[in-house]
């Protein structure tokens, strides 16, 4: 091709004959900037080009393609014409395109030309099976139509000759549709890329094995997730570079088929033994009527329904589950696997194994064979296993139409369970409830109130290293009732604590069973690295999505004990205590609204400091106010305890302060505290570090934490403009990438401000931003104030962008 060897125009004749070609043809020059090749410019398109892209050239020519096409900075088009261009060799590369005028495979062949690229546009149903039949039959069409997937896999090999990945040159549009892709998404990606599960259930080895033998591959695999049974063939294909032509095609229907008739078969065998069986049924049930009477208490129901109602139901495997709080729990079993029993040692009620939606309803499953068992838990990661048995039984454990739970009755042998097999097997099932029945109500000595605060109130609290804590719990109830006051210390990993504490209003059993509930969602969403306000809002939905009557408050605060700060937030809580060197004060934070209002509260966090060696002070309202004392006077009576504590060991000062004049008495209500001191001593100079999500309501979040931290640094002179240029910086990353966005703030001789986010992508400023159009306008706002600023890669991937101000 003729060109005047800076991408421009070639000659007319060679124009003329681009013109007449069929295919697509696209010239473009290189858009440079600092010498780098940036964007590629539309300098000729034909007519057939304008037919593929769906412009007409004058919406094309002049143009550069990050303007016409954003996706081909993202999806490796344009470092593919850069590498042509600066290499100086010609690619191939097909694609898929489905759109409204166009539909097919394409193939784009691309050389350099000139300072730019020529590109040519083939496209590939044209190419036929037989040019010279009438029919003309076209390969790619008959593909796509082809009732088989159908794939063609082109093998990548390394420096000494070994096949380590494939690239996909082809797919037909039923096997883009089973893989749940498009053909565009998998045409010529690596098989890394598209299915990396390849590796791991062998479909890479085999692939490999008959690229490089030619020995062809045929399998029928099994799928229990989706209930379907699929056969794949392999072969090699071509010649030069090793490829493998793959085809699969669904026989679940002929396997299940196959599996019916010999299962028919068995059934036939059985059916004499059965009939032996049902004769021994009867003294069964009176063996096993005498020995659940005499039975008082658990261990011995659960004694008997082992030495004699199994037996008595001919399994060879026996499992109890009780209900408990919308969960089934195992409380005995017999004869089954270990990694049977503990997937069986508490099931929710919604998880699809049968013996949960007997107790939901209250009817009995019977399960004859394996396939069925399977069918009823088509997820195998959540599955409970089988082990060895072919056959189950599901029964009620019911008592005056209340169900206790679910006995599971287990067979080594898929069988029929008959009229009268099933008859027994109730009234079996129904005489053990009874007594267990009778053996739950001679044991509920201990009252329930007693059992709920033991398991709802941590046993012991978490060592952190620098960090000492101390936790007392006063309980105000007696007998049946509870109280709903908690604590939590939660260690969160790399030198950061969660440390809350909470009531739910009331004195019950729900109380007490919402609380921890309360806690649990807490410490979930905490491990999930959500910020406080962000923590205390999920909570917030939960709390009215599942109890929509109960209210409650808590105080949540994240220490990060290198920097000696914490983030706080409170939902009408009293507020934690702090206490340095020269006395003891309310932590001044953001109020929020109580938990379970309204499900528009706003939680706003507060960023403080915490100084080596200063003692915080958690705890409930209980500790300074009822109706007859102020919780004005509590509070001062509580603040003059604290500083009077001299010591600095959490526990002592917990029992200076409880044996102090503080709050009412005698107490009408329960009472938790917290007292945490940290001995950590943070290293350089001021530093803190916060990640929020990449999501827009974080820029507000980043602006007031920052503000926090530099109002606490005193450096307020300069807080307005670290604020505007935050601003800019954050926006700019939650706008523009996908993922966690981290703002570090450091004070040393100037206040560097570092905003860390996951893309690559460097900061683009405009050489003038109009007034009617702010994108770019940020970096000039960033060199107009900052006295530095940069951006940089990060070695733990993505980018930092930073300023630099004078601190004041």
């Amino acid at each position: 091709m003729v060109d005047d060897g800076a991408g421009g125009l070639p000659d007319s004749r060679m124009l003329a004959m681009l013109d007449d070609d069929r295919q697509g043809w696209v010239l473009a020059r290189s858009v440079r900037e600092d010498g780098r090749i940036v964007d590629f410019e539309l300098v000729y398109i034909n007519e057939a080009g304008c037919r593929f892209v769906g412009r007409s050239r004058q919406e094309l020519l002049g143009r550069r393609y990050r303007q016409l096409w954003p996706e081909t900075a993202h999806d490796a088009t344009l470092p593919l014409y850069r590498d042509v261009v600066e290499k100086r060799e010609p690619v191939t590369r097909m694609v898929h395109h489905e759109r409204p005028t166009l539909t097919g495979h394409f193939e784009l062949r691309i050389s350099p030309f000139g300072d730019g690229v020529g590109v040519r546009f083939v496209d590939l149903r044209q190419v036929t099976v037989a040019p010279q039949s009438g029919g003309g039959t076209r390969l790619f069409d008959a593909l796509d139509a082809a009732f088989d997937g159908f794939t063609l896999l082109r093998a990548v090999t390394d420096e000494t000759g070994e096949v380590v990945d494939f690239v996909c040159d082809y797919v037909n549009q039923l096997g883009a549709k089973l893989a749940g892709r498009t053909a565009a998404d998998v045409i010529g990606h690596r098989l890394s890329d598209i299915s990396p599960g390849s590796w791991d259930n062998g479909l890479f080895d085999r692939y490999r094995a008959v690229a490089t033998t030619g020995e062809p591959w045929r399998e029928q695999r099994t799928y229990p997730r989706i209930g379907q049974v699929w056969e794949v063939k392999m072969a090699r294909a071509g010649a030069g570079v090793p490829a493998v032509a793959v085809s699969f095609r669904e026989v679940t229907d002929q396997v299940t088929q196959e599996q019916h008739l010999a299962a028919v078969a068995a059934k036939a065998e059985q059916a004499a033994a059965r009939a032996t069986e049902a004769a021994a049924r009867a003294t069964a049930l009176q063996t096993a009527t005498t020995a659940l009477v005499a039975a008082s208490t658990t261990a011995e129901v659960y004694a008997a329904i082992g030495s004699v109602l199994r037996p008595s139901a001919g399994g060879q495997g026996l499992a109890l589950l009780l209900l408990h709080e919308r969960r089934l729990q195992l409380r005995y079993h017999d004869g089954y696997e270990p990694d049977v029993v503990e997937r069986l040692r508490e099931l929710p009620l919604d998880h699809p194994y049968p013996a949960t939606s007997v107790a939901r309803t209250g009817h009995p499953q019977y399960l004859t064979s394996l396939a069925q068992f399977q069918a009823a838990q088509p997820d195998p990661a959540t599955a409970v296993p089988a082990g060895v048995r072919q056959a189950w039984a599901f029964l009620p454990l019911s008592v005056g139409g209340e169900v206790l739970g679910t006995l599971v009755v287990g067979y080594r042998n898929p069988r029929d369970f008959d009229y009268d097999e099933q008859a027994t097997l109730m009234a079996l099932a129904g005489l053990g409830a009874q007594a267990l029945q009778r053996a739950l109500l001679f044991e509920a000595r201990t009252t329930l109130a007693s059992a709920l605060q033991r398991a709802l109130l941590p046993a012991t609290l978490p060592h952190v290293p620098g960090l000492r804590h101390a936790a007392r719990y006063l309980p105000w109830t007696h007998g049946a009732d509870v109280g709903g006051d908690w604590y939590d210390i939660i260690d969160l990993g790399d030198g950061v604590v969660g440390v809350v504490i909470g009531d739910v209003a009331g004195h019950s059993a729900t109380a007490a069973a919402t609380m921890g509930q309360v806690r649990n969602a807490l410490r979930a969403y905490a491990a999930e690295q959500h910020n406080p306000a962000s923590v205390v809002h999920h909570v917030n939905q939960l709390l009215l999505d599942m109890h929509p009557d109960t209210i409650a408050t808590c105080c949540y605060l994240q220490l990060h004990l290198a920097e000696g700060t914490a983030t706080a937030v409170t939902a009408g809580h009293p507020p934690p205590m702090l206490r340095i060197e020269d006395g003891a004060h309310p932590l001044r934070l953001r109020p929020g609204p109580p938990l379970g209002v309204t499900p528009d509260a706003v939680y706003l966090d507060t960023t403080l400091l915490i100084p080596p060696a200063a003692t915080l002070l958690l705890y409930t309202d209980g500790l300074v106010e009822d109706r007859r004392h102020p919780i004005d006077q509590g509070l001062r009576e509580l603040r003059a305890a604290l500083h009077g504590a001299q010591t600095g060991d959490p526990g002592e000062t917990l029992d200076h302060i409880l044996g102090s004049d503080v709050g009412p008495r005698p107490r009408t209500d329960d009472v938790a505290v917290l007292c945490l001191t940290s001995d950590a001593v943070p290293a350089g100079p001021p530093t803190a570090r916060r990640r929020f999500r990449g999501e827009a309501i974080s820029a507000s979040a980043a602006r007031r934490f920052a503000a926090d931290v530099l109002t606490a640094w005193d450096q307020q002179q300069i807080l307005d403009d670290a604020l505007l240029l935050l601003d800019e910086v954050i926006t700019n990353a939650i706008q523009h990438t996908v993922g966690d966005v981290t703002v570090h703030l450091r004070l040393d001789e100037h206040l560097r401000v570092t905003v860390h986010d996951a893309s690559n992508r460097a900061p683009e400023r405009r050489t003038s931003p109009t007034d009617d159009n702010d994108n770019g306008r940020g970096l000039h706002i960033i060199e107009g104030l900052a006295i530095a600023w940069g951006s940089e890669p990060d070695t733990s991937g993505g980018k930092r962008v930073w300023f630099d101000l004078p601190r004041a």
